[in-house]
């Protein structure tokens, strides 16, 4: 690092704007759909191609393609659009609407996507400036600061094609940038391997507790113990409920005309970041989703607002423990009982006449008990992977903000002619 940090400090760098014809070849955009074409319309034929928006962009300048998030269009619609774009690998993406100066490199032949409207296309001159190079400065601070300066919008701020043409891009030597890059890369493919292996560690962990999970509550596992009284004074034989002998299931409201306050409303998605002045209920419950994403269990014990995409249950704390109910519900296939193959639903009439099969409730608290020190490690280790990412990602921005500042050594050269354009 200290060898690169000195050849860098007596490089002489040429400062060109980004328009310079010396920088990139051309700057276009995308097309949104309007009369053009249609998103996600088989109508129009099979939808062969992705649509790509600033969304779609991941962390590490690359594009993500992923089933069910990101657009589809047809083989024709993607034609309609590269005759604009002039989409080619090794360009570059930059976000021209909302989050503005969002940075991904097309490293891979785009002969199944493009981007739309709100995207502008660099075309890196590859004969003075390497594209990942380029990728890599457009995301430093000192950029960014200066595209932020010339933001444009009242509602949905942007940066118009002129701006961003005439920003000033450094251009030491391809042998500098090839040593540049390649630091970088190292920086980057270090934090994605990572956060790979701390993902899978996770997953692993995950998978282990559900299965101890489903172990626990398993009724031979629940038989066992229930007839071992030299460790439960209370051991005796299951009993069998439908649902709805041990829990009530109660719809949820509407919280619009609720004024502001610290109860949390949530809905089949969690907490919607709302918070109102009254609760629907008061102690420990079960939220079992009614629409949309139906496994989403909740175990509340405070105050909370539901609203009419979720129930919330009263629960008889004289046959079953609320945070037991919870870990049984989690080992429900919900998606089999849901009442609509097109969206997700469950019904109350459905879940009442689901059967549980219940110990004691010594043996209960004693399975809540094992449960919650599972729960609790997976728990930290949610914590522990996005601090360890995010640790991994500032290092590699303190050594991209070292590399890539030129302050010091700066050679004025006079720009060639900058492309005419008209603005976004």
């Amino acid at each position: 690092m200290n060898n690169i940090l000195e050849m860098i400090k007596n490089e002489k760098v040429e400062w060109k704007k980004l328009g310079d014809s010396y920088v990139s070849n051309s700057v276009t955009t995308g097309l949104n759909p309007r009369k053009n074409f249609r998103l996600n319309d088989s109508s129009d034929g099979e939808l062969t191609c992705w649509y790509i928006t600033t969304k779609d962009y991941s962390v590490n300048e690359k594009i993500e393609f992923v089933e069910g998030k990101t657009a589809k269009i047809t083989e024709n619609a993607r034609i309609i659009i590269n005759k604009r774009s002039k989409l080619e690998i090794n360009d570059i993406l930059f976000s021209a609407v909302g989050t503005v100066g969002k940075v991904a490199l097309v490293d891979i032949n785009p002969y199944n996507f493009d981007v739309n409207e709100s995207t502008f296309v660099i075309k890196p001159n590859k004969e003075n400036i390497i594209p990942k190079f380029l990728v890599h400065y457009l995301r430093t601070d000192l950029l960014q600061n200066d595209v932020k300066k010339f933001l444009k919008g009242s509602t949905l701020k942007g940066i118009r094609k002129k701006t961003l043409l005439n920003l000033q891009i450094p251009i030491p030597s391809l042998k500098t940038q090839e040593k540049i890059v390649e630091t970088l890369d190292k920086f980057e493919k270090y934090s994605t391997e990572l956060q790979a292996e701390l993902q899978a560690e996770l997953q692993n962990r995950s998978s282990q507790y559900e299965y101890f999970r489903d172990l626990v509550l398993s009724e031979d596992y629940l038989k066992k113990l229930s007839k071992n009284k030299r460790i439960f004074a209370t051991a005796d034989k299951l009993t069998e409920y439908n649902i709805e002998e041990i829990a009530k299931i109660r719809n949820g409201k509407d919280w619009k005309k609720l004024n502001s306050g610290g109860i949390p409303v949530y809905g089949s998605g969690g907490y919607m970041n709302v918070s109102v002045d009254k609760y629907v209920y008061n102690k420990p419950t079960v939220l079992i989703p009614r629409k949309g994403s139906i496994e989403n269990i909740f175990y509340l014990d405070k105050p909370f607002w539901n609203v009419d995409t979720i129930f919330y249950t009263e629960i008889d704390e004289t046959k079953i423990i609320p945070k037991y109910f919870y870990y049984f519900m989690k080992t429900l296939d919900l998606k089999s009982l849901s009442t609509n193959s097109t969206r997700p639903s469950l019904t109350q009439t459905v879940l009442n006449k689901v059967k549980i099969k219940l110990p004691s409730l010594e043996i209960q608290n004693k399975v809540v008990e094992v449960l919650d020190r599972f729960q609790d490690l997976i728990s930290n280790a949610e914590g522990l992977l996005p601090e360890e990412i995010e640790q991994r990602q500032k290092q590699y921005e303190y050594y991209r903000e070292k590399l890539l500042t030129f302050e010091n050594n700066m050679v004025q050269v006079k720009s060639s002619q900058v492309k005419s354009s008209s603005t976004l």
